[in-house]
């Protein structure tokens, strides 16, 4: 894939940096030419000085072959006008924008471009830490069916299995999230103190999963 990158600050330069070694061609744009140095001395992509919704600009950066566009400057109109760019006049076919505006957000969701409003973001993860009690739902598929929630578990399922988690609530567990890292658990990982949970369930069974993962008398105690 060839991806096309807006903005070379911290996200941006760390985004191309993780396209790369991940073996993807990769574009940053930028309007001052010093931020590139943020990607390193080992970066092999392109750096294009300029302003990001400029077509000109664009197609040095090789928007004309791009697969992807992501427009992660520090302006949310810059992004909205650079990324709707991109998907309308170049045909991008997947395109990204950053919006610091939640209420923004929504609004070009409706247009079909996808955004990350990092203000929300940021804020629902450190409410996610400091009232981890409810339902925190992390995704839902379009068909509004299936959801994954983050699962707070009661401390007496430390030291248990997932398998036995799975067997108690009758639901799958998505992932979980250990020492601030992600991973795909299995029927046998053994579940440990500060462990986040994150559990394939439905509107009908969330309340019993919940209910089942909170709860001090557990299956088999």
């Amino acid at each position: 894939m060839h991806v096309v990158i807006m903005g070379c600050g911290r996200l941006g330069s760390t985004l191309a940096g993780n396209l790369e070694s991940r073996g993807h061609s990769v574009a940053v744009i930028d309007q001052n030419s010093d931020a590139f140095r943020r990607l390193g001395s080992e970066f092999g992509g392109i750096t294009v000085t300029g302003i990001g919704f400029d077509r000109d600009v664009l197609r040095a950066a090789g928007i004309e072959r791009a697969d992807a566009f992501a427009a992660v400057s520090s302006g949310d109109n810059s992004n909205i006008i650079s990324a709707r760019l991109a998907r309308e006049t170049f045909g991008v076919s997947r395109v990204v924008a950053r919006i610091y505006d939640s209420r923004r957000a929504q609004v070009y969701e409706r247009l079909g471009i996808p955004t990350v409003a990092t203000i929300r973001w940021a804020a629902d993860r450190m409410v996610r830490h400091l009232v981890p009690e409810g339902t925190v739902e992390v995704f839902r598929d379009p068909t509004s069916v299936v959801s994954i929630v983050e699962v707070p578990l009661h401390r007496d399922w430390v030291g248990r299995t997932l398998k036995e988690l799975e067997a108690a609530t009758g639901a799958r567990v998505a992932y979980l999230m250990r020492f601030g890292m992600g991973t795909l658990g299995t029927p046998s990982t053994v579940i440990q103190d500060g462990d986040q949970i994150f559990m394939l369930v439905t509107d009908d069974t969330v309340g019993g999963v919940l209910d089942v993962a909170a709860g001090t008398q557990t299956e088999g105690h």
